[in-house]
């Protein structure tokens, strides 16, 4: 008998094969939604959609949104891949199967009973909420439909799309009665570049257009440039043009933060060093060889151009506090972590 033809084959158990549990279970239970380019959509069951925040660093904020699980823009130097080690995937799959949660605005609307006055909810943390399955299945715009429902609570949003844009009245509608920033990340201005680094994220200068637009709609927004790459983002002249088109476009603020490289991401990023930027390899190798995070005084400089830069382009607005902070630790969304909710001094 022929066996070369293994789909002919029973699929038999494999005892030396775990049994799934947990996330991993529902996952492999998902449903194919549709298949993109190279990228398949599965549906996720989903028992919580308000997760608190366990963290040993002093993030601004106490609960996260992630609407999807995986991110469609390929980020090379994402932090958020080992959120696919729970479901037992890879993380290149991170960017290749993308889980839609269900049922999200019912969950929400029952678990918001947690959040007491004060504590902020970051919606974006893991995931980008206006990636490109956001167009089709609209599970952010559900979440922000629920929350126009409440007052008094205190909302940030990260996205690198412009496709935040397609919500700014209902994003209006909520910052009316509760406090909301919508922080749009780039890491440069430089389209070429940031098409390496992103591959499917929108070009810079249409999310600068977002801020502008945002901000002309009523809806405070402003841009976190990160992560910032040594040696290929980081040039003092490159950051003042990302200030510059920034205050251009009327952000209420900016920060930056440098890299840190998780080993998911390094497994990702040193590949792309080495095939983009081989002279910087021996570089990363080193300074991250032994620490996800690099030296101190690196964000202490970062720090205090960034400030140079706000003063000199006038974004200098109720949210300038945050850049008196001389030393701010590596943060993932601002220096000083504070970007996602900036408040009046």
């Amino acid at each position: 008998m022929d066996c070369s033809n293994h789909s002919l084959l029973p699929d038999l158990p494999n005892p030396e094969k775990p049994k799934l549990i947990g996330i991993a279970r529902l996952a492999a239970e998902g449903e194919t939604i549709r298949e993109g380019h190279n990228v398949e959509y599965f549906t996720l069951p989903t028992r919580s959609l308000l997760n608190r925040c366990v963290s040993q660093r002093n993030l601004p904020f106490t609960w996260t949104i992630n609407p999807y699980r995986g991110c469609e823009f390929a980020c090379k130097y994402c932090y958020a891949r080992y959120t696919h080690e729970f479901m037992e995937m890879s993380d290149l799959d991170f960017e290749r199967k993308i889980y839609v949660k269900q049922q999200t605005a019912h969950l929400l609307r029952q678990e918001l009973k947690k959040v007491k006055p004060g504590e902020e909810i970051a919606i974006g943390t893991a995931t980008d909420p206006y990636q490109p399955a956001e167009r089709r299945y609209e599970i952010t715009r559900a979440i922000l439909e629920e929350f126009a429902r409440h007052r008094g609570l205190e909302l940030g949003i990260v996205t690198k799309s412009n496709l935040v844009v397609r919500d700014a009245e209902l994003l209006r509608s909520i910052a009316q009665h509760n406090r909301l920033f919508v922080n749009i990340t780039i890491t440069t201005v430089k389209i070429d570049l940031a098409r390496r680094l992103e591959p499917r994220a929108p070009r810079p200068d249409l999310r600068l257009e977002a801020v502008r637009q945002l901000n002309l709609a009523g809806v405070p927004a402003g841009v976190i440039c990160a992560p910032v790459l040594p040696g290929i983002t980081d040039a003092p002249a490159d950051l003042e043009a990302l200030v510059a088109a920034a205050a251009h476009s009327g952000a209420k603020y900016i920060f930056a933060t440098p890299l840190f490289l998780k080993p998911c991401s390094a497994t990702i990023f040193l590949p792309f060093l080495e095939s983009e930027f081989p002279d910087l390899v021996a570089t990363y190798r080193e300074r991250y060889e032994s620490r996800a995070f690099l030296p101190p005084a690196y964000g202490k400089r970062l720090s205090q151009l960034m400030a140079k830069l706000r003063q000199k382009y006038g974004i200098r607005t109720d949210y300038d506090r945050y850049s008196e902070r001389t030393h701010p630790s590596p943060g993932l969304f601002a220096d000083g972590q504070l970007a996602l909710f900036p408040k009046s001094a």
